[in-house]
């Protein structure tokens, strides 16, 4: 690994995104380590941390939401980001700039710098710890390193971290204390890195308990429910649930939902979500659970709850991003069960439409299965994504041969399809995109830069 001179944006980007190349996953330990040497940033803020397979996001997003409308300051550091990278840090729900991308870049890079000796073999500085000689970060380690150097200088009152994969052995783990933590909605996922059941993940999940600190999760299932309870009797901590039964569906308005939120405090609120997929309701329910145990009602009440809750927004999660045009980030069997609920009760009388892609390592059979077993679609597009991780033309359109009384049509890119579907709309068609978060992120970008 060669040191280079990086003095620019694009150049920091570009050499963050070169790191899968030449690194591998490092161990808790040496994280944990090179945290210390950055001096322990983390130790200056308080930490709310949030795991699970599914709305981990948008349970940050919630949580970041009414927190402000309390009056608080707050960092989010989450994953992945849609089309641009700095999406990951936001403060008060502004992306950082680019200069500030850069400078928290070279924070970190600088104690990657490793001199050469006269033979060309690569030493460490004289000031590296023993157990980091040649140390490198993950393209996700990078990052939160780079959080953890820039989020103290913003002076924020709460930091929240989105995991990455996981909890037990994330980056985000190495943290040395937290205030709350957070675990949401658990399924199947990842099943290569977590585990084979949904007790096995849950039990990486539970690890971002952390002692002195309350948990809240989701109640996803009784063996879950007994997975979480049992690690917080471990730490002796108190773990509080949040199932269906804490919050009641009204009604859609004017593509809105209006619901009420059982809290401690005020019995149930009434809220409203704009957004049209009802899966946002179990978020909203988390989070504003997860709020009042750590607050205790002294400081987010329920203006504070009605104002953030009305006021958020979290790109790609069933997004109108043109008129009758939706983008969800839905990437596994479980995400497509939530977003076909979404579908089937957004109370839209006319055709339907769906644009799918999906990487290869998830269980697109299974994702397809469901998607066309639904019955919400009158025609269906697939397409292969930029990504190097995304399924084929040709591997798509033997997945859809199994379904062909919809004659799915197969496109090369993604690009292709999305205007294809969009100019030939039927009177009155709703056209919906699911199937991965990169798929997400390049209709957005797409948007940036062709009119429809």
């Amino acid at each position: 690994m060669q040191k280079q001179s990086v003095t620019t944006f694009e150049e920091a980007e570009k050499y963050i995104n070169s790191i899968p190349r030449f690194t591998s996953k490092n161990t808790m330990e040496d994280t944990k380590a090179f945290l210390h040497r950055l001096g322990d940033p983390d130790r200056r803020m308080r930490i709310l941390h949030v795991a699970g397979t599914n709305g981990k996001g948008s349970v940050c997003a919630y949580m970041s939401a009414i927190l402000q409308a309390a009056g608080y300051r707050v960092a989010l550091f989450t994953s992945p980001h849609l089309v641009d990278i700095r999406e990951r840090f936001t403060v008060d729900g502004e992306m950082i700039s680019r200069e500030e991308f850069l400078g928290a870049f070279l924070q970190v890079y600088h104690l990657l710098e490793f001199p050469e000796t006269g033979d060309g073999r690569a030493e460490p500085a004289p000031d590296a710890q023993p157990c980091l000689p040649f140390y490198h970060p993950t393209y996700f380690e990078y990052l939160f390193f780079m959080a953890m150097v820039l989020f103290p200088e913003k002076h924020p009152d709460f930091c929240i971290l989105e995991t990455g994969l996981g909890g037990r052995l994330d980056a985000t783990n190495a943290v040395s204390g937290k205030e709350l933590a957070v675990m949401t909605h658990i399924s199947l996922d990842h099943v290569e890195y977590l585990g084979d059941t949904v007790e096995k993940i849950a039990g990486e999940k539970a690890c971002i308990m952390h002692p002195g600190s309350p948990a809240v999760y989701w109640d996803t299932c009784p063996s879950v429910r007994e997975v979480f309870e049992r690690k917080a009797a471990e730490l002796g901590v108190t773990a509080y649930s949040v199932s269906k039964n804490d919050y009641r569906f009204h009604g859609f308005v004017n593509k809105s939902i209006d619901f009420s939120v059982r809290t401690e405090y005020y019995n149930y609120i009434s809220l409203t979500l704009h957004t049209i997929a009802p899966y946002q309701m179990e978020n909203a329910a988390l989070a504003v659970r997860a709020l009042e145990i750590l607050d205790g009602g002294r400081t987010i009440r329920e203006p504070q709850i009605r104002q953030g809750i009305a006021g958020c927004f979290w790109a790609g999660r069933m997004e109108e991003v043109l008129p009758e045009v939706y983008v969800d980030g839905a990437h596994n069997e479980d995400g497509i069960r939530a977003f076909l609920e979404a579908v089937a009760g957004d109370g839209h009388a006319g055709p339907r439409a769906l644009l799918f892609s999906v990487v290869k390592d998830k269980d697109y059979e299974s994702m397809a299965e469901e998607l066309v077993g639904s019955g919400l679609f009158d025609r269906v597009a697939a397409a292969r994504m930029q990504t190097g991780r995304a399924l084929s033309p040709e591997a798509l359109k033997r997945l859809f041969e199994q379904y062909p009384v919809y004659g799915c049509q197969v496109y090369d890119s993604v690009s292709e399809a999305f205007h294809e579907l969009v100019h030939s709309r039927r009177q009155n068609e709703r056209v919906y995109i699911a199937g991965s978060l990169y798929l997400a992120g390049e209709i957005k970008e797409l948007l940036k830069y062709d009119k429809f």
